[in-house]
């Protein structure tokens, strides 16, 4: 089954992939000709995955679904949460994001923090949704070079490696978008089976 995953994210799409084996062929964005900026206007996750999928399906007509992750820490009143991406700006960097979240907390003991997922999938004009989170903590600084965002500053609980010192097939299976996904794989396959 072909699927797009509407997303222009590298780093997503061989995540996904992995996740998903062989039983689904992922299409990107730039492989459906979809080359400009899908709106994310929403001020939720839910409506964000929301409106990405949907613009994906009515505008080139393929079954599509669409993510969008947050990362809320308590601390911060459960920011920077839709935010994430662009914390620190509209640029979307990273390391000003992390830099940004480790300023923040620089004088707060509760560190703890979530991922939280919500994946929106259309298939024929129907839409679904699937939710994933992992509790965790921020760290005081920077540990890994893998994963992408603020895996280098986030430590799952019961864990001793953050996000980005992790093995792939570790993370994927403990993440948010990793439960998410399962939740969307486990839809896709009970749905082609019937």
């Amino acid at each position: 089954m072909k699927l797009v995953f509407a997303t222009n994210n590298q780093h997503k799409l061989s995540e996904l992939q992995a996740i998903l084996g062989n039983k689904f062929q992922l299409l990107s964005l730039q492989e459906i000709g979809c080359n400009e900026e899908i709106p994310e206007e929403q001020d939720t996750l839910e409506g964000n995955a929301s409106q990405k999928a949907w613009y994906v399906f009515n505008k080139y007509g393929y079954n599509c679904f669409a993510d969008d992750t947050g990362l809320e820490i308590d601390a911060l009143g459960g920011k920077p949460g839709v935010y994430s991406a662009r914390y620190a700006g509209s640029s979307k960097d990273p390391e000003k994001n992390m830099e940004k979240v480790l300023k923040k907390l620089a004088k707060i003991k509760n560190r703890h923090a979530r991922f939280r997922t919500v994946i929106s999938l259309v298939i024929n004009g129907v839409e679904e949704q699937f939710e994933g989170e992992i509790e965790g903590e921020i760290l005081t600084e920077r540990r890994g070079e893998e994963g992408f965002g603020y895996d280098p500053i986030f430590m799952p609980t019961g864990y001793q490696d953050t996000f980005a010192e992790m093995d792939m097939n570790v993370k994927n299976r403990i993440s948010h978008r990793g439960r998410a996904v399962k939740k969307l794989v486990e839809f896709l396959i009970t749905t082609k089976n019937d």
